[in-house]
């Protein structure tokens, strides 16, 4: 992975969490390496191992690395099981790959989103010296759009029920699509949003009482 780059004196990190926005900080890095000319590495950091992660992160770091494949990255550094503060983990990464541009997310859901608080950011400015940082102000539609609305995020699963699909929370051989369901807020059955991926599209359908309402439409866009 990686081609050999014209300056070497540059090196560009792009920091990455579970959330639909690391792709475009993905490419905002690529841009701005290829305009460079210089390496271009992308860390994604959890406390969790990496084989506990559920479908959705996984689905997640899994495109991360196509990515990465696709626009001939340097390196995807995955730190997994990772009980060090972010900064610390950051200041290790951007010390051994000889980092000086930092890209990092504005308002991601995760922790990253501690970066835009300023204490955080004075930790990493205090913590890496001589290196450029650049806070990205990313899309906030889908973040919107789950945030008041609707419960935390849990994995589920779709089955076929008849000539269409009902949700179940438990995995069977009967399962056809893995994904999270965010329920509605305020609501004592299981009515919300089930998100999933299929042939590289982030998917989703709408549940009412278990069942999904309209088995004939997936509504899909290609993660780009």
């Amino acid at each position: 992975m990686g081609k050999v780059k014209g300056r070497m004196d540059e090196s560009i990190l792009v920091c990455v969490y579970y959330g639909p926005n690391g792709e475009r900080l993905i490419r905002r890095g690529h841009k701005m390496a290829s305009i460079m000319d210089c390496p271009l590495y992308i860390l994604t950091v959890d406390p969790l191992p990496y084989d506990e992660f559920d479908a959705e992160k996984s689905e997640y770091v899994e495109r991360w690395k196509e990515l990465a494949e696709e626009l001939d990255v340097e390196a995807f550094i995955i730190r997994d099981n990772e009980k060090r503060p972010s900064a610390k983990v950051i200041k290790e990464v951007a010390h051994n790959f000889n980092i000086t541009q930092i890209i990092i997310g504005q308002t991601a859901q995760s922790r990253w989103e501690e970066i835009t608080k300023g204490s955080f950011m004075n930790v990493l400015l205090r913590e890496i010296t001589f290196v450029d940082f650049h806070v990205v102000s990313v899309d906030r539609s889908i973040k919107d759009e789950i945030d008041g609305m609707f419960e935390k995020g849990v994995r589920a699963y779709l089955v076929e029920d008849g000539d269409g699909f009902r949700i179940n929370f438990t995995l069977s051989k009967e399962a056809r699509y893995e994904g999270i369901f965010f329920k509605e807020i305020g609501t004592d059955f299981n009515n919300g949003i089930f998100k999933f991926m299929s042939n590289n599209k982030m998917c989703q359908v709408h549940i009412t009482d278990d069942v999904v309402t309209d088995p004939s439409v997936f509504h899909c866009k290609t993660a780009q």
